[in-house]
């Protein structure tokens, strides 16, 4: 005796022809959250570069004052955390805002990809700054000096005077003229961070709000103020060393 096998029912619409069911739409952020996350990560970021920044020029008070501000950001937060871990929390808080930065960057990338799916025979002229046609290389070599930078100057996996010299020995040693092709790969790195800070900033700004004509030229002047501010301050420290000035 043959079975019979149901049918699934469909539904038509009112033209008679079948209507297939709507997927669920995917949960994602929108344009504007993600953007926000750009502006909130990079401005933590920001901070934290200045502040970093700022402890690194206790190099020229001399090896002395250096050695004691690296101890005392070890011993913060003890005896709720154990010695050396507020850094370590720091580290991590800050790879998590870089991943945040890296990836709201990617997802707007990607959807204005997709909102523009026809290519044209000639492509229109790039249009925008230096750094704002190179933010994603800028990005690329960030994260390769973060890790090079903890893996040199933080464990000393690549550094000469080892990870267990002091902090100031593992500058010194780092920068050393023999070495140069470090400062000049720092160097590569800050001026890359300065451009990709330039543009971050001005970025920041329209997002939050700044973009009247006025708006615009004080977030320009801001951004390129702060972003020389920040590359000077960072690289006075391996070119004094490279120099002999620090040593």
């Amino acid at each position: 005796m043959a079975v019979d096998t149901p049918i699934p029912k469909t539904t038509t619409n009112a033209a008679g022809a079948t209507a297939r069911p709507t997927p669920p739409k995917s949960v994602r952020p929108s344009s504007v959250i993600l953007k926000m996350i750009m502006a909130v990560s990079g401005a933590l970021l920001v901070l934290f570069l200045f502040a970093h920044a700022a402890g690194n020029l206790k190099i020229f008070v001399g090896a002395t004052a250096f050695d004691h501000y690296a101890e005392w950001l070890r011993e913060l937060g003890t005896p709720l955390l154990p010695h050396g871990w507020f850094l370590w929390l720091q580290r991590t808080g800050l790879l998590v805002g870089i991943g945040l930065h890296i990836w709201a960057a990617t997802a707007l990338t990607i959807r204005a990809k997709k909102a523009r799916p026809v290519k044209y025979a000639h492509r229109p002229k790039i249009q925008g700054s230096y750094a704002a046609r190179t933010m994603r290389w800028g990005g690329v070599i960030i994260v390769l000096f973060v890790i090079y930078h903890i893996l040199d100057l933080t464990t000393g996996t690549f550094n000469p005077a080892g990870g267990d010299t002091d902090p100031s020995a593992r500058v010194i040693e780092g920068f050393a003229p023999d070495r140069w092709y470090v400062t000049l790969f720092y160097t590569l790195a800050v001026v890359s961070v300065g451009f990709h800070l330039r543009h971050g900033i001005w970025s920041a700004f329209r997002t939050l709000g700044q973009q009247t004509t006025k708006g615009e030229r004080r977030a320009k002047a801001v951004a390129l103020v702060l972003s020389v501010v920040l590359v000077a301050m960072y690289l006075s420290v391996p070119f004094a060393v490279l120099t002999g000035l620090v040593g």
